[in-house]
């Protein structure tokens, strides 16, 4: 008998890639890698193969950061290396701070 958790790794790729890419499928995939209160205090976007974050707060930023190698590698195993390939971070506060 294996975990659940397990499972779950398995299996939720294999569904993922067969559905479309979305701005849903997007999200729903960011809060599975990240947990619920940072994909609360971020979006993210797909460019290319570059998913771009968006934070609300400096802090969460950092914090993508430092876990930044790790959360590439949870979204491209949802997603696959070649729909996503990059991480980039963009802290909005720090712009509205600038303004």
């Amino acid at each position: 008998m294996q975990p659940l958790g397990n499972l779950q790794a398995r299996v939720l790729p294999a569904l993922l890639a067969r559905a479309p890419m979305t701005p849903e499928k997007l999200a729903f995939v960011w809060g599975q890698v990240v947990g619920g209160a940072m994909a609360r205090a971020s979006t993210v976007t797909l460019l290319g193969t570059t998913l771009t974050v968006r934070t609300v707060e400096a802090a969460w930023a950092r914090e993508i950061q430092r876990s930044r190698a790790l959360i590439l590698a949870r979204v491209q195993t949802f997603l696959g290396a070649d729909v996503v390939s990059a991480l980039a971070i963009d802290d909005a506060s720090a712009a509205a701070r600038r303004r």
